[in-house]
């Protein structure tokens, strides 16, 4: 088995964002201690996947009539996880598929099978990560989901891949979102698997499986079951809705307030409802505002749950400014999605009032900022340690990477200065250090709201 490398954290990021305050106190916070480089395990290491489709066909489009068949090879670093089999691929992705050179791709294979340890399916994804110079912004947010005890969070393997022969670079494999044993195990005829984004939405589609909820106007997509008419699922969720909005009718009366929570927890988990936006701010996902990629699923006379966590390249702080590019993240721990106070919307985005009307309610805000005294000091030791294992693992493959796939800061200046990942996970790490500390006093105002 190949032996994952030491990485080390280059320090300059901590050092220059010491000079930035916290202006919820006055006093910076200082980033916790790097812990050692963990040793990687099979797990955690690079494989390689040699992708040849059939004639050499190109992949020229992410929709299901665009699949040309394939077969697909995976040499591991452990050889009881190699693998050799057959399938079909497309692309797939909205904003990575049409604005990057490198593709993210969707795998079907021709039978269910294990692929790197994970369990086995038909369906799965290669993300290609080209706005994320981490490469491992959706991992530690999976690692974070996982110490959270979030339902059926996605899994990441790395793999360098070879397409047609020729070297594409480095992906993430993970898990196709969507209902199955392995997968979503809702039931498989009264479960229900959701997704809350604006891409899926009715004005996109002629799909009768899209429409906006009824109270809070969002985009809904059912993702299962599939080709159903939907009447009964909008009725479903729009009572959620319902117990929601009369938390805000209340109009501030405790009685009223507690009735209306009551209902929200005959119907939702409130538990994954807490977490699922604990993991929005913490690594400030503006997603949760258009939304994008917000996953729910309802199992057979259960309750509403919040999952599976998806799609994080936009959040770190991304500026927007460079969606083209899209390679600038970490400028300002500052920022926030719910905000100091999520009732009146004081972050930088609208969130819809689906996720923001529970904070009018005490009890909910305790419960909230309760969570976060739990979790806030796993994030930079436990979770960062979980990633820091693909990082080492994936050091030389990232060097790889970036020479199959350049990537600049926006600039104007000739020549560009290129982007060194190495750098990049140094202030990802400070940023998230410095992120943690900032929003314990932020979390700690809400039962102050009015």
């Amino acid at each position: 088995m190949r032996e994952g490398l030491k990485f080390f954290m280059p320090l300059a990021a901590v050092f220059m964002m010491a000079a930035c305050g916290d202006d919820t106190n006055g006093v910076d916070p200082q980033p916790d201690p790097q812990p050692e480089p963990p040793v990687v395990s099979a797990a955690h290491a690079v494989a390689v996947m040699d992708i040849t489709t059939e004639n050499g066909a190109p992949i020229k489009g992410k929709e299901k009539e665009d699949y040309v068949n394939c077969t697909i090879t995976v040499d591991h670093p452990d050889d009881q996880w190699d693998y050799t089999g057959t399938g079909r691929i497309r692309g797939r992705g909205n904003s990575t598929w049409e604005w990057y050179d490198k593709k993210p791709y969707r795998i079907k294979l021709d039978e269910k099978a294990s692929i790197v340890g994970l369990a086995a399916e038909k369906d799965w994804v290669l993300l290609a990560n080209f706005r994320d110079p981490t490469h491992m912004m959706n991992t530690f947010v999976f690692e974070l989901g996982h110490v959270m005890g979030m339902p059926y969070t996605n899994h990441s393997r790395y793999m360098e891949v070879t397409l047609n022969g020729e070297y594409i670079g480095l992906y993430q494999l993970t898990e196709q979102i969507e209902q199955g044993k392995n997968r979503v195990a809702v039931d498989d005829v009264e479960g229900v698997l959701i997704a809350l984004d604006v891409d899926d939405g009715p004005e996109h589609s002629s799909s009768k499986d899209n429409f906006w909820s009824e109270i809070y106007q969002m985009p809904v997509c059912v993702k299962f079951p599939e080709d159903i008419d939907v009447t009964g699922i909008k009725k479903d969720f729009a009572q959620l809705e319902s117990a929601i909005l009369s938390i805000r009718k209340s109009k501030g009366n405790a009685a009223a307030i507690k009735a209306g929570m009551d209902k929200v927890r005959e119907l939702l988990d409130v538990q994954s409802f807490i977490d699922f936006l604990i993991i929005q701010e913490l690594v400030y996902n503006v997603e949760l505002a258009a939304p994008r990629s917000m996953y729910m699923h309802k199992d057979k006379g259960g309750k509403w749950v919040m999952g599976p966590l998806w799609d994080f390249d936009a959040g770190f702080d991304f500026d927007w400014g460079t969606m083209t590019d899209g390679h600038h993240f970490f400028e300002d721990y500052r920022e926030y999605v719910l905000g100091p106070d999520p009732i009146h919307h004081a972050g930088s985005y609208w969130v819809p009032e689906f996720f923001t009307d529970m904070f009018r309610s005490d009890e909910f805000c305790e419960e909230f900022i309760a969570r976060w005294e739990e979790i806030s000091p796993l994030i930079m030791t436990e979770v960062w340690a979980n990633t820091e294992k693909y990082i080492n693992a994936a050091e030389n493959a990232m060097v790889r990477n970036s020479q199959r796939w350049p990537i600049y800061f926006p600039s104007d200046n000739w020549p560009q200065e290129e982007i060194n990942f190495a750098t990049e996970i140094a202030n990802m790490y400070s940023w998230l250090s410095y992120r943690v500390s900032h929003l314990t006093p932020i979390f700690n105002r809400y039962v102050q709201l009015d």
